[in-house]
């Protein structure tokens, strides 16, 4: 590797990270960020998928020679709390991070845990308090609000910088902008342009024409056409470089976010890549990190609920658009838990639902393929309606979620139980014949009824079983006799019952 060179170190733009509660307005700061600074054509709506995204934005106070520094990266993290670790990971590759909260809403669960991400990663953070322009914003109370989660802004009892923002009107923004800047000034970013690329992955798919494609961000050095790049296993030759409009540029240095073609395989989102002058050297890293990781032992999953003996296992095949949301997918699913029911994700991958994976599904009568953000082939089509198989597709992770979760409840078999409908307590024995026995007893709880099963309980164990073939009360036949009243019965049971017995009526439900 190249020695570092003093004349190639420059500042660096700052990689910047946009986390928050789901309905803070995170996407509605990003989108219009991307409006007012020149970058066009991005979709609004919920986030699903991490991106990233590089704007320009002019400080005035700036002088000509440090413009390169005013190119800020934004990494776009779901706001939805399945995608944590896709959270986490954001935080791990971003130097600032700026937490969007609500002057309407203050803290939320997924502001706290997008907290704990940027503490955890150490990185500085900005708090833009949003909506200012609502009916119900109170900023003041958001202060407070965030003093009590332990977030202590400037002039409120701590040092975290914040800017009061309107992301649907563009009030304050310019100003968020310029303290994002303004940090990393002061964090003193910098690269090494000599040095060859290294940096993260953050998104990755399979383009069904061009291939497996990656979205990388470059956080040292400078990648260049004709080397190659290796993420772990995944490797690939450097065609061509895609900035993230979609333009091929000759090369690209740090803190850009790119979009490579060509892996071998799908690199893992959130791993490291690294650029290699030659294919040998790249073969080399590949193998050497083949070898590290097969000496790993692997971590096992323990489920913590306890399955019933006859549970049904439900096999679930997993395909989405993109590889970062799989896990995220899996995280949810394994949420889901039901006592005679277990959920297997027996094989996930990117694309569309293709025939293989429905020939896979009809190896089991209870298999489910799930899609999203993805599209059914007819060919997959056609053999899941011939074998069964049931095909759902979603663009919203939740509706997933809840949709298997009634989808399992539908398929828990059913089991009969006793319920206890009715107790009472023996106090004299008249008379037996035949397995038929009259006593006198009082109700304790419950109801009484002609024709009701009944456990005879001695000493709380049960010692028999009978059923009720006749009640009086007050000398008078009846069909029921309700808690609190005394009653003859007449009962047909093989075990003798005697005084201070308890019998318990039952009926058999279906749950």
């Amino acid at each position: 590797m190249p020695k570092t060179s003093p004349q190639h170190i420059v500042p660096r733009p700052p990689i910047v990270v946009i986390m928050g509660h789901i309905d803070h307005g995170k996407s509605s700061l990003l989108d219009y960020i991307r409006k007012s600074n020149i970058v066009a054509g991005e979709a609004g709506g919920i986030t699903q998928h991490i991106s990233a995204y590089e704007v320009e934005h002019h400080v005035e106070r700036k002088p000509k020679d440090l413009v390169a520094s005013n190119r800020i990266t934004f990494l776009d993290t779901p706001g939805h709390e399945a995608f944590s670790k896709m959270r986490a990971r954001g935080a791990n590759v971003a130097d600032i991070a700026v937490l969007v909260v609500s002057a309407e809403d203050g803290v939320k669960e997924q502001t706290k845990e997008a907290l704990r991400s940027i503490k955890e990663a150490g990185i500085p953070y900005i708090v833009a308090i949003n909506k200012i322009d609502k009916p119900n914003a109170n900023i003041e109370r958001t202060k407070q609000n965030l003093a009590e989660n332990e977030i202590y802004l400037e002039g409120f009892g701590g040092d975290v910088p914040f800017v009061p923002i309107s992301a649907k009107l563009g009030t304050g923004v310019s100003d968020l902008l310029d303290m994002m800047l303004l940090v990393a000034e002061m964090e003193n970013l910098a690269g090494d342009t000599s040095l060859p690329a290294e940096g993260i992955v953050v998104e990755s798919h399979i383009d069904t024409k061009r291939g497996t494609t990656a979205t990388l961000i470059i956080t040292n050095g400078t990648l260049k056409k004709g080397s190659f790049i290796v993420a772990e296993e995944s490797m690939t030759p450097v065609r061509a470089i895609e900035n993230f409009l979609g333009k091929q540029v000759p090369e690209a240095t740090f803190s850009s976010p790119i979009q490579i073609t060509g892996f071998d395989n799908i690199p893992a989102v959130g791993t490291t890549f690294r650029a290699y002058a030659n294919k040998k050297d790249a073969e080399k890293a590949q193998l050497a990190i083949c070898e590290a990781r097969l000496k790993i032992k692997p971590v096992v999953s323990v489920r913590t609920i306890k399955l019933a003996d006859d549970a049904l296992v439900v096999p679930v095949i997993l395909k989405s658009d993109v590889a970062g949301t799989l896990e995220a997918l899996e995280k949810e699913i394994c949420k889901i838990e039901r006592e005679r029911v277990q959920v297997k994700v027996v094989a996930m991958g990117v694309g569309t639902i293709g025939e293989n994976d429905a020939k896979l599904a009809t190896g089991s009568s209870n298999a489910i393929i799930l899609g999203f953000h993805t599209k059914v082939e007819r060919g997959a089509q056609d053999i899941a309606e011939r074998f069964g198989v049931t095909i759902k597709t979603f663009d919203i992770i939740y509706e997933l979620s809840a949709w298997l979760a009634e989808e399992l409840d539908r398929r828990t078999p059913k089991v009969l139980g006793e319920e206890i409908v009715g107790t009472a307590k023996i106090l004299k024995t008249f008379s037996i014949a035949k397995h038929k026995q009259v006593i006198g007893g009082k109700v304790l709880s419950g109801i009484l009824e002609v024709g009701a099963q009944v456990k005879i309980m001695r000493r709380e164990v049960e010692i028999g079983r009978g059923k009720i073939d006749g009640l009086q009360q007050q000398k008078l036949a009846s069909k029921k006799v309700e808690e609190g009243n005394e009653c003859g019965m007449m009962i047909e049971a093989k075990i003798e019952i005697a005084p201070g017995d308890i019998l318990e009526a039952f009926v058999m439900n279906e749950r």
